[in-house]
């Protein structure tokens, strides 16, 4: 997915554009993670913010990391290939920011 791809789709209102990650597969140190103990949180990127609206602001900001409900959101086809990993969904149904220290 491309910077223009991203930069054609314009979250309306409370909407927010995320893109899921990848759960990680291999430790800092190389030992690879079976998929069944791998981590099971669904998080994502936050890629588009909507303006909110007039009563409501948008809280999230571009980049931010994101925890996303098991279930929910609308798959966005950017570009040729149908792609599951990018969701548009409303600032109420992301779970929780996360935060590094």
């Amino acid at each position: 997915m491309t910077n223009q791809a991203i930069k054609r789709i314009i979250p309306l209102l409370d909407r927010i554009l995320v893109r899921k990650l990848k759960p990680v597969k291999k430790t800092a140190t190389g030992i690879l993670i079976p998929e069944g103990s791998q981590e099971t949180l669904h998080r994502g990127e936050v890629l588009a913010v909507g303006p909110g609206s007039d009563k409501d602001k948008v809280t999230l900001k571009t980049g931010d990391i994101v925890i996303l409900p098991t279930y929910g959101g609308s798959p966005v086809n950017l570009g040729d290939k149908t792609d599951d990993s990018t969701l548009l969904l409303r600032e109420s149904e992301i779970l929780a920011v996360v935060v590094d220290n």
